[in-house]
């Protein structure tokens, strides 16, 4: 297998990443989970709010998922 330049592996790593991204309520959740986990594994901690509210904001499947989980509060007049 020859050898790719760094800079040419960065740039399929994104797209292939782009790809997902722009398909993700398509997935399976199983395929979902394991990517997310993967993604946010160990260095990439950090970047795990930020990848779920992404995902969750752009994609109507997991965003309908997190809204019927949602817990109403009562407004302030007891309402």
């Amino acid at each position: 297998m020859s050898a790719i330049a760094p800079e040419t592996s960065e740039q399929v790593y994104r797209a292939l990443g782009e790809a997902v991204a722009k398909h993700w309520s398509r997935l399976p959740h199983d395929l979902q989970r394991l990517l997310f986990k993967q993604a946010t594994s160990s260095e990439k901690e950090q970047m795990r709010p930020s990848l779920a509210v992404i995902l969750h904001d752009q994609h109507p499947r997991t965003c309908a998922a997190i809204r019927s989980q949602a817990i109403l509060e009562p407004d302030s007049l007891g309402g």
